[in-house]
């Protein structure tokens, strides 16, 4: 073991419950012990998962976050003792592996709650918002501090809430809190003064506008957060632990508007002046530990790192907050083991958090402590199997219904909460299965098929395995990305799979009937009808070495082209982006907390953004465009990058025995492609 980490390995204590090491696994929705937007119930995948993390030397473990109010059904947490019942049952097998579990309860969402485009139908339509209130009352489940604007929607605004429904909410938080307890639960945490949440939302200035006992001082605005851990405390007695989640500086503009990491700003929201009275003024209400971060919704990036952000990006704040208060603190957030590590050494940190990096390996802990960093599979931060809640202009949270009910599934590991149709069957036939591509989705395949007791060939046309994903790594930021190249290639070593290089293979039938993966791919599209096309470089080309000057024309606003874009701000360019649609990064899958830290890193930056702008002509030393209304302007530039999209190219097309995956069967993301392959792999 890397004797660096060797501080993430000592007890400490949270109130008098002592904790092994301070590795802690922070909530993620979708883990959640009691269900997750459904009906509450002692839910057996989310248990799987907190055990899995549990055996492989999580310290202290945190599941999903548990609304006391079920914002789906309109049911109390607490009404429900049969699931209570089964959660005791299994806490002993919980407890053998020496971790302790602390339930995360929280007040609910206000005005952060995720609005989809059905949900605005739902509440605009009088008839419908009457029918539709047993299962979803949208008008309590939004409802915050005072009224303000939805962070997703402007057709579902907030109410203020009740007095009365504030003391409901407190009586919830006791009961609930009492039943964790007796069924063996260590302790509790609420959630949340943290991430713009609905006690949040009391604390904020910005949100809060009220002028009764829980508005306008310090006092009064965290009062809601204080009355709850006097309620547990008085319910479960002084010596049951209670957490807070908590962000020490909320990083925030206004309403929709973060602050990007070193913008100077006004901050609406919590500054550093604040935190240090309220972490006081929350420790004498009787919390016992801070899990925190830093963030809101509005500034979303912060409580959820893209992987744009910097590591450690909290750790400064949490560190500076520590000597304000005698609780132990938690830091989250981008976190590195060895940083974690020293600073819990020099007393300046209490545990570490670590959150979507057990999606992607559960096992990542125990691996680390082995001294095998290499076999650990990373998180990516990329959120698409996550968290990928997705917002652009014109429309509210543009979510697939299965990723809305499915969280905390993983782009990068097709079986994380997907045991049920995701998982390794021996094979009772062993095949020699042909696969035309060592891209990501040919690797997957590979690994799969091997796995369950087949032959898998790798066939690779270039003398590497990585495919398009070399160039979709290749930007200086993409780390961890690049980590996941190297995984998959150690694990064609590992599993001994047989990789044929420089062999470009264009007739399927030399392999006769034996079946074959077709994993070749997209190729990029084209703008033929524009004039001087040809002088623009293509997006991988650029990502593959190839040389652009000093100004830069990016042609197409998704995803690609902004990070090309940010990729050759962050070199010293001088990038400008041309967008046929009315906002960057208009595309589903694309998680808001990576989408707008590039739209708002850009508006920063004063890069050039030319929306419902189309190209019209390439030129030497400049392009031209037309907007909205069709008038025509030239802008001036070096090189111009066409990132307009892919299109399928496959080798050939379905047919018996023949399989495509990846983009070469539609174009999608990184994790459409572990999926699609890992489910190939399994039907063969």
């Amino acid at each position: 073991m890397n004797e660096k980490l060797q501080p993430l390995l000592t007890p400490w204590k949270i109130g008098n419950c002592e904790i092994k090491n301070r590795f802690v696994l922070t909530s993620m929705g979708g883990t959640d012990l009691f269900g997750w937007m459904e009906k509450n119930h002692f839910d057996k995948a989310g248990a799987r998962f907190i055990l899995e993390v549990a055996k492989n030397n999580c310290g202290l473990v945190l599941p999903g976050c548990q609304p006391v109010y079920n914002p789906m059904l309109g049911t109390w947490l607490h009404k429900n003792k049969k699931m209570y019942a089964d959660l005791a049952k299994w806490m002993p097998e919980f407890h053998k592996t020496g971790a302790k579990l602390f339930i995360q309860l929280t007040a609910g969402f206000g005005r952060s709650f995720t609005i989809s485009e059905m949900m605005e139908t739902l509440y605009s339509n009088p008839a419908l918002r009457v029918l539709s209130k047993p299962f979803m009352d949208l008008d309590r489940i939004t409802a915050s501090a005072s009224p303000s604007p939805n962070r997703w929607s402007d057709k579902v605004p907030s109410r203020e809430i009740t007095k009365e429904e504030i003391r409901e909410i407190i009586d919830a938080f006791a009961k609930s809190a009492k039943l964790c307890k007796d069924a063996g639960v260590d302790g509790v945490e609420i959630h949340a003064v943290h991430e713009g949440y609905l006690l949040d939302q009391f604390a904020l200035k910005y949100v809060n506008k009220r002028t009764d006992e829980y508005g306008g001082s310090l006092e009064n605005r965290y009062r809601f957060a204080a009355e709850i851990v006097k309620a547990i405390k008085k319910e479960c007695g002084k010596d049951f632990p209670v957490s807070l989640r908590y962000s020490i500086v909320s990083k925030t503009k206004g309403f929709r508007q973060g602050a990007l990491p070193g913008e100077e700003y006004v901050e609406v929201g919590r500054d550093m002046a604040e935190s240090e009275a309220a972490v006081k003024f929350l420790q004498d209400a009787g919390y016992d530990m801070l899990n925190c971060d830093n963030g809101t919704y509005d500034a979303w990036y912060w409580a959820h790192p893209p992987i744009y952000m910097p590591e450690n990006c909290n750790l400064a704040d949490v560190e500076h907050i520590r000597q304000f208060c005698d609780i132990p603190v938690v830091c989250a957030g981008r976190m590195d083991p060895e940083t974690a590590a020293a600073s819990i050494a020099a007393g300046r940190i209490d545990g570490a958090g670590f959150a979507r990096q057990f999606l992607a390996d559960p096992q990542w802990i125990t691996k680390l402590l082995a001294g095998k960093e290499d076999d650990i599979r990373p998180c990516i931060l990329c959120h698409n199997g996550c968290f990928n809640m997705c917002h652009y202009k014109g429309v509210p949270n543009d979510q697939e219904l299965s990723d809305s009910l499915h969280l905390a599934r993983c782009a990068v590991n097709a079986e994380m909460m997907q045991w049920n149709k995701h998982y390794i069957k021996p094979t009772k036939a062993p095949k020699t299965v042909h696969i035309i591509g060592g891209g990501i989705g040919g690797m997957e395949a590979a690994r799969v098929l091997k796995l369950r007791g087949h032959k898998p060939v790798i066939h690779e046309k270039s003398s590497v395995l990585g495919g398009t994903f070399i160039p979709a790594s290749a930007e200086s930021y993409k780390g961890k990305l690049r980590d996941l190249l190297a995984w998959y290639r150690r694990e064609m070593e590992r599993l001994d799979i047989s990789v044929m290089l420089n062999d470009e293979v264009r007739d399927i039938t030399l392999f006769g009937g034996a079946p074959v993966i077709v994993a070749t791919g997209a190729k990029p599209i084209v703008l033929r009808n524009v004039p001087g096309h040809e002088k623009m470089i293509e997006a991988c080309d650029y990502l593959n070495g190839e040389p652009v000057g000093e100004t830069v024309a990016v042609v197409g606003g998704g995803l690609t082209g902004c990070e090309i874009a940010y990729e050759l701000a962050l070199q010293g360019k001088k990038p400008l982006i041309v967008e046929m649609k009315d906002d960057l990064i208009s595309q589903t899958g694309v998680c808001l907390a990576n989408s707008s830290y590039l739209r708002e890193w850009f508006a920063l930056h004063e890069v050039p953004v030319y929306l419902e702008t189309t190209l019209k002509e390439v030129k030497d030393g400049a392009i031209v465009c037309a907007d909205k209304d069709g008038k025509t302007f030239e802008v001036a530039c070096d090189s111009v990058i066409g990132a307009v999209g892919y299109k399928p190219a496959p080798l050939a097309d379905k047919a018996k025995n023949v399989y495509l995956v990846g983009d070469c069967l539609a174009v999608g993301n990184l994790r459409s492609v572990i999926w699609r392959a890992y489910e190939v792999a399994m039907k063969i």
